[in-house]
């Protein structure tokens, strides 16, 4: 096993064909990347970045930052993206907690990452969403020629920090192994060749955009089209040029209340990708009725990358995430005991295969209690397989409503609701209430406009679910919160109404 950097590159040193491309006129090669990211590697080097170190990176999406990830893979040193909209207050804990010996931020909130460094003993450089600042006036002055640093499959590239929803934030530990497994497998299954010109709108902050959007299309040889951020409107533009967009749910809809998406202007697209949150029936439909593609939908976490996926060749049906992919076995066991659960019924989905991480960073307890004997990852999410083979996912665990001593499953009621007319989408959490422990509540997205009455919602559900899984309430909002993925916030929704039941 090789550097990931390696087996991302090494065989296109030299090559001019074009890697990467923005709106406002920059393009690089290859080889452009290659030796950017030399220059890169030896400025961190000479920054005193040794193999095994972490960067933290907390910066905008650019060309730089992409050439950064590259660069600390070269240098042996393991990569730490941060969300750009987390406080100083919530990146102190990320650098308390992972010690790196460099942390690459804004400049303009550089006076307050000096003083985090200073406890951590850590080193701070700067790059801006133009890709300009210390970090890179430091590059600029670096030889091209970087030996890359040999890794093992074992070491770690990456860790990356869990959202902390039900605890403090967790780094997933991804070794190289972990990484180059999982471009590998979907460069194959997804069909990606260097004649794929990838529609990159996705944070690079996160898995999907950074190691499977990124990954993919450098071990394929494809190109990006490398966006700051989501625009409907740019994405239309640039269909006509393009073969493929990796997305969010968020991307889908809000496409589609864009115009110019018609059958004509998706014509020349082979693939959309939608994962890091539920993608909704109705959006499958609706996408496959306007363009004429359907939507490939897959499943995967920030500890393991992709598992599962709908097939490229084969039936794409709404509402599951597909196939596990060749090398991952997935099971479904009962959450408490661990047991196999009858075909069909729901447990808890379990993984194993070498996309699967390392480990929680300096966490060796919850890194063991979340691995079964045999190595199969607990992952926290609840689903079935069906007699297909296909997973469909029901929730996380922590979502799970346990009312009067019987469970429910919020999915089986948001599926109804969302399917009465003026509901745009709902959320069904479990709140605190003095008689049944944990009340049903429904949570509706009406986007707006005219919707059915709280009266009419129960009624409507009467016919179609038993009375413990019924809502007690079914409160109204224009729209659901959501995280920078596109995730619907239970946590949220679960805070602000806490106190509905006194």
């Amino acid at each position: 096993m090789s550097n990931l950097f390696e087996l991302l590159l090494a065989d296109k040193a030299g090559s001019d064909r074009l890697a990467l491309e923005t709106l406002g006129g920059l393009r690089l090669s290859f080889e452009d990347l290659i030796q950017a990211s030399g220059r890169m590697a030896n400025a961190l080097v000479s920054l005193g970045v040794k193999s095994g170190d972490r960067i933290a990176v907390q910066v905008e999406k650019s060309p730089a930052n992409l050439v950064l990830y590259l660069a600390s893979l070269r240098a042996g040193a393991v990569y730490l993206p941060l969300n750009t909209a987390y406080t100083l207050a919530e990146v102190g804990y990320f650098v308390g907690d992972a010690e790196p010996s460099l942390i690459v931020s804004d400049p303009q909130v550089r006076e307050g990452v000096l003083a985090l460094a200073a406890d951590a003993g850590a080193g701070v450089e700067t790059l801006d969403a133009a890709g300009q600042g210390s970090l890179a006036e430091i590059a600029a002055r670096q030889p091209a020629d970087f030996q890359t640093v040999a890794r093992d499959a074992d070491d770690l590239a990456a860790i990356v920090y869990t959202s902390g929803t039900t605890g403090r934030s967790k780094g997933a530990m991804l070794t190289h192994a972990n990484l180059a497994s999982n471009a590998s497998t979907l460069v194959a299954v997804w069909r990606f060749t260097d004649r794929d010109v990838l529609i990159h709108a996705l944070p690079i902050y996160h898995v999907h955009g950074l190691f499977v959007a990124i990954n993919v299309l450098l071990m394929a040889g494809g190109t990006m089209i490398f966006l700051p951020k989501f625009d409907a409107g740019e994405i239309v533009s640039l269909m006509p040029r393009a073969t493929a967009l990796m997305g969010v749910p968020t991307f889908y809809t809000r496409l589609l209340r864009h115009p110019g998406l018609t059958t004509e202007a998706a014509r020349g697209m082979r693939l959309f990708v939608s994962g890091s949150a539920p993608l909704l029936a109705e959006t499958h439909r609706e996408w496959r009725a306007r363009t004429g593609h359907a939507i490939l939908e897959r499943y995967g976490m920030t500890e393991t990358g992709m598992n599962v996926s709908n097939p490229y060749d084969g039936e794409r049906i709404a509402g599951t995430v597909g196939l596990p992919l060749p090398g991952v076995q997935v099971r479904i066991r009962d959450p408490e005991t661990g047991a196999p659960v009858p075909a069909g019924e729901i447990g808890m989905i379990e993984v194993r295969g070498p996309n699967v991480f390392k480990g929680y960073w300096r966490m060796p307890e919850k890194s063991a209690q979340d691995f079964r004997p045999g190595g199969f990852f607990v992952t926290g999410d609840l689903g079935t397989i069906g007699e297909n083979g296909y997973v469909s996912i029901v929730g996380r665990g922590k979502d799970l409503i346990i009312t009067g001593g019987l469970n429910v499953y919020p999915i089986e009621v948001e599926e109804k609701i969302d399917a009465l007319p003026g509901v745009v989408e709902s959320a069904v959490v479990g709140l605190p209430h003095p008689d049944f422990g944990e009340a049903v509540t429904a949570v509706a997205a009406t986007g707006g406009g005219e919707h059915p009455t709280e009266a009419e919602v129960l009624a409507a559900l009467e016919a179609e679910l038993a009375a413990f899984k019924r809502p007690k309430r079914v409160i109204f909002v224009d729209e659901l919160p959501r995280n920078t993925m596109g995730k619907v916030q239970k946590a949220a929704l679960r805070a602000e109404f806490a106190s509905l039941y006194g």
